[in-house]
């Protein structure tokens, strides 16, 4: 991989105050879709779906002791639809059996996905929360701070034989912090969590800024079929196209953000109060688009 340029911390025109509240949202929903989509010969699988196959690869027979928490939720993003495939890869497609217990095996049940945010969206999680087919996405309803959450912040969702073990997630997030919030985040997740795992779409590469180019293009393509009952979204993609606009030049800024694995660890230097000693760390990357996009991952677990 050949980095264009060292890692410049520009701001994304979508994470702007001053942004219509209305038009974010459209954004989300373009960006969602992109999580989501599946096209045919040059996507296998959808990029949410390389992320369940990813985590169950690489923890193994692990993952069923964990409860899964995307810190950085928004209004859900592609939380729910990996919650949906990586259940139904552990073969559960519907809520455990009311008549049959899970007697505080973890093994015999779902695993379990926790939405939170800084600034929570109540009614959207509400809203994911009831399309999940196996009952097994949840949410908190007050603020979590990334960088500083308690290790017992689970208990109010916590369920009888549910996983207590909190493994952290970070969904095209991670960029968005800046070097000193981000050594925070790291230092929290390491102090008070199992793990944590850092999903990125995009790098600091010439192919990734070509990705990005061609979101506009396809969303010319493909809108008309998933957001027909969405005039709006229709209207500031084809007469204002603002949403085009922003997702491109948003994925410009996302990719010359995005660190490599190196610059993590690195970060993590000490590695939290604790240090790092008695974790372990994986990272690699995944094509999601042939032949030119590529997700990278970071994960690292707390050692048994």
């Amino acid at each position: 991989m050949v980095l264009l340029t060292p890692r410049i911390h520009w701001y994304e025109i979508n994470d702007q105050s001053w942004f219509p509240s209305y038009l974010r949202a459209k954004v989300q929903a373009g960006l969602t879709l992109m999580w989501t989509l599946n096209l045919p010969i040059i996507q296998p699988s959808s990029p949410g779906e390389l992320v369940a196959a990813t985590l169950q690869r690489v923890l193994g027979k692990q993952i069923r002791d964990y409860t899964f928490v995307d810190f950085c939720a928004g209004a859900g993003g592609p939380t729910p639809y990996i919650e949906k495939d990586l259940n139904a890869r552990l073969g559960f497609t519907k809520p455990p059996s009311e008549d049959s217990p899970a007697n505080g095996n973890a093994q015999s049940m779902p695993v379990n996905f926790v939405l939170t945010d800084i600034a929570p969206h109540i009614e959207a999680w509400k809203k994911a929360q009831l399309g999940s087919p196996t009952r097994s996405l949840q949410y908190i309803d007050c603020p979590i701070d990334a960088a500083n959450a308690p290790r017992d912040f689970l208990s109010p969702v916590t369920r009888e034989g549910q996983s207590s073990k909190v493994f952290r997630l970070f969904f095209l997030a991670f960029h968005h912090f800046d070097d000193p919030l981000a050594t925070k985040i790291l230092e929290n997740s390491i102090d008070t969590s199992d793990g944590f795992a850092i999903f990125e779409l995009q790098h600091r590469t010439f192919s990734s800024l070509l990705t990005c180019t061609l979101m506009w293009p396809l969303l010319l393509l493909i809108s008309p079929f998933y957001f027909w009952r969405d005039p709006g979204f229709l209207f500031f993609t084809y007469i204002i196209p603002i949403v085009p606009f922003v997702l491109v030049v948003d994925g410009y800024t996302s990719s010359l953000r995005t660190r490599t694995a190196q610059e993590i660890r690195i970060m993590m230097g000490g590695g939290g109060k604790g240090g790092i000693k008695g974790w372990k760390f994986r990272n690699g990357s995944e094509v999601h688009t042939y032949p030119i996009g590529e997700m990278s991952w970071f994960i690292g677990m707390k050692e048994p």
